[in-house]
Formats: C-alpha cells, structure tokens, sequence
C-alpha cells in the first residue's frame, strides 16, 4: 500500500485532509511544518507528499527542491495544496517539480482523483 505524507500546518485542514484518504484506504502519515516532514522522508519511503506552501521551517517549494534533487526520493510525486492562486507561484511549483497543484478549498473527490491518477503512473 502506497505511503503518503501530508505537510499541512492548518489543523482543520489537515485532519480533514487525513480523513478523506484514510476514509479511503491510504496509509497516511502527517507533518506539521516543512522541517519536520524533510525528516520524515529521511526515516519513510513516501510515494506521495501533498503539501501546503506555506509552513513554518521549510517552505512547499523548498521541500519540492529537496526531495526532486535528491537521486534517492526524486521519485516521490507530489501534489501541492494551496490557497496561493498567483500564476508565478504555480509555475514555481511545477519548476521545482511539484506533480499537481489542487487550489484550496479542496474538493475531497477532486483529491481522490488526482492521488489515484499520481500513484497509478
């Protein structure tokens, strides 16, 4: 069963989050801040992080540098969640190679479909 992490410093919003892939079978692990979900990927063979950009520590496109330039998880697909809708901030994301970016609010089927579409390929 495929592993996935997600980075999300909202409480709310990562409790839901959770719930919504557990709910669906996901084996899914959480972080807090972009520090300590870098540690985790150090200790967890993750095949999904979905991430928000804006946390503590550790920026989403800094953990997006880190784990696609590391020859050991550049593997990992990522999908990014955020609030942020700027164009420049996107094309960011899909520079450093984010896989997805879902805007919030989250559409839980919206999530569903993009997680089983990233895990399948």
């Amino acid at each position: 069963m495929p592993r996935i992490l997600v980075v999300e410093d909202n409480d709310m919003i990562l409790k839901a989050i959770c719930a919504i892939l557990k709910r669906n079978g996901f084996n899914v692990e959480t972080a807090y801040n972009g520090k300590e979900a870098l540690e985790m990927t150090e200790k967890v063979d993750f095949s999904l992080v979905i991430t928000d950009l804006m946390l503590p520590y550790v920026n989403g496109l800094e953990i997006i540098q880190k784990l696609k330039s590391d020859i050991t998880k550049r593997n990992i697909k990522i999908i990014v969640l955020s609030a942020i809708d700027n164009e420049l901030t996107i094309s960011e994301a899909f520079k450093f190679g984010a896989d997805d970016y879902i805007l919030k609010p989250v559409v839980a089927i919206e999530l569903l479909n993009r997680v089983r579409k990233l895990l399948r390929s």
